[in-house]
């Protein structure tokens, strides 16, 4: 915390020393690479589509390729543009997941003194820890890999079972997971919060109850993966009582940074933990040459797209998530959003392409169909009650003559086209998505009144939160 610039200098050097003799090393003349400023020479940035043809030569049963040796795992993604993604993870890049989750409650008991939340039960609600394998590499979702790596002083007290984390139906799990932790006495619940808001609902449905009055002792609630303001109050008002969160930032590519004081804001970002991080201004990211910057050269308040090099065998890759300084004593951030635009109000990370692709498909089974224009937005709570949803408000040309039908076949294909929104919908985390048809020039009065009409100016295809939706109802009932 207290020498960041020099603890990332050092791991700069020491990745690109070990990673010499790999393909990639020699690809990219590491043995040459001595400063920063030849680092950003010799290594490009990079998203997953780069960095494909070197995954596919480790697939194939290559050594040597990322990093020395062979992965220990591949985590099992969906991809944006290339299906799905196996994102190396190495023996060696293994304790960044794992060591920080384990330090972000350690960091919890330091600062407030409260331990007896682990000589309780602890539940983790992750995906399942089943694994597959592929050229020797075990792979599975990042969540069940890491199940297995639970430390045994919590092990003893974790649930659900194995057996039940390892059904996929997520209904059946549900209800089994409530069924093995009713009645005991929970103390810490981890999960992504609309799922952690499912099981709430269920067991209040279960027993008429609170949980605090069926969980007395819950006492800690750990979260990552989504925003959790949407859900803050109505989490809470299930609980029936305010409980201490600690807030997480872990992906597959590595574990980025954790809430480790509960009287701070923003996030404190892992330096020491085998990733070298560079920052790019959210304003050059797409340049030809976009500028690149070290931790040293960062600003609090501004907005920055996150590019890690790890020992898990990634370089200049571009997480696609940008992040904002609100501390450099020690360095500590909010995550700001996506570098493109994308829903993930509930983990789904759908973006304009999927969007684009149904609308598409759906268009192409609706011949008479004219959209004028349209844009999607989560719906967290439904001002009607019942599942959440992604809400389509759609200017028609020509309106379908079977609008329930055109419905069904946006849906049909966004859940081909998502795993994540697939799962959300198959376990009824979500409903089907809503079609709201607006008058015409909706879109055209909205950017009126935001005073971006014409030009280069356009409505985005979608949002992670519902100003533009809001702001679109607005003009059309003016």
């Amino acid at each position: 915390m207290a020498n960041g610039p020099a603890v990332q200098a050092a791991w700069r050097e020491k990745l690109v020393t070990k990673a010499t003799g790999t393909r990639f090393g020699k690809d990219h003349a590491f043995q040459k690479v001595k400063t920063y400023d030849e680092f950003k020479d010799a290594v490009p940035i990079r998203d997953y589509e780069d960095l494909k043809p070197y995954v596919e030569h480790i697939l194939h049963g290559e050594q040597n390729v990322l990093w020395p040796g062979q992965p220990a795992y591949f985590a099992k993604t969906s991809g944006t543009t290339s299906g799905v993604k196996y994102i190396p993870i190495t023996s060696d890049s293994l304790p960044n997941h794992i060591n920080s989750a384990r330090d972000a409650l350690l960091n919890y008991v330091h600062e407030t003194g409260r331990a007896e939340f682990l000589d309780k039960k602890l539940i983790f609600l992750s995906g399942s820890p089943e694994l597959e394998k592929k050229a020797g590499i075990n792979i599975g979702r990042l969540s069940g890999i890491a199940n297995h790596h639970v430390p045994g002083y919590l092990r003893t007290n974790q649930l659900p079972s194995y057996e039940t984390n390892c059904i996929e139906d997520w209904e059946t799990k549900l209800e089994r997971i409530i069924d093995e932790t009713i009645d005991q006495r929970m103390s810490l619940i981890s999960g992504i919060p609309p799922w952690v808001q499912m099981y709430f609902d269920r067991i209040r449905a279960r027993t008429g109850k609170e949980i605090k009055d069926v969980f007395p002792d819950f006492s800690l609630f750990v979260y990552g993966g989504v925003n959790f303001e949407p859900y803050r109050a109505k989490l809470y008002e299930s609980i029936g009582k305010r409980i201490d969160s600690v807030e997480t930032y872990p992906a597959s590519e590595g574990f980025i940074a954790y809430q480790d004081t509960q009287t701070e804001e923003g996030l404190l970002l892992l330096l020491d933990s085998g990733i070298f991080f560079e920052f790019i201004p959210v304003e050059n990211f797409f340049d030809e040459k976009p500028k690149r910057l070290s931790i040293a050269e960062v600003e609090v308040g501004k907005n920055y797209a996150v590019i890690i090099n790890s020992n898990a065998g990634l370089w200049g890759y571009s997480l696609g998530d940008t992040v904002k300084f609100v501390s450099t004593n020690p360095y500590r951030i909010l995550v700001t959003g996506r570098i493109k635009h994308f829903i993930s109000a509930f983990g789904e990370h759908v973006i304009g392409e999927e969007i684009e692709k149904a609308l598409q498909y759906a268009m192409q089974r609706h011949p008479e169909v004219e959209v004028t224009e349209c844009t999607v937005a989560p719906m967290v709570a439904p001002p009607e009650g019942g599942l959440p949803y992604h809400e389509w408000l759609i200017e028609f040309g020509m309106p379908p003559n079977n609008m329930a039908g055109f419905a069904r076949d946006l849906d049909k294909r966004l859940t081909e086209l998502n795993v994540y929104y697939d799962d959300l919908i198959s376990g009824s985390i979500l409903k089907p998505l809503v079609i709201t048809p607006l008058p015409k020039n909706a879109f055209i009065n909205y950017m009126r009144s935001q005073g971006k009409l014409g030009g280069q100016n356009k409505v985005p295809r979608l949002s992670n939160d519902r100003k533009v939706a809001e702001g679109l109802m607005s003009a059309s009932n003016e």
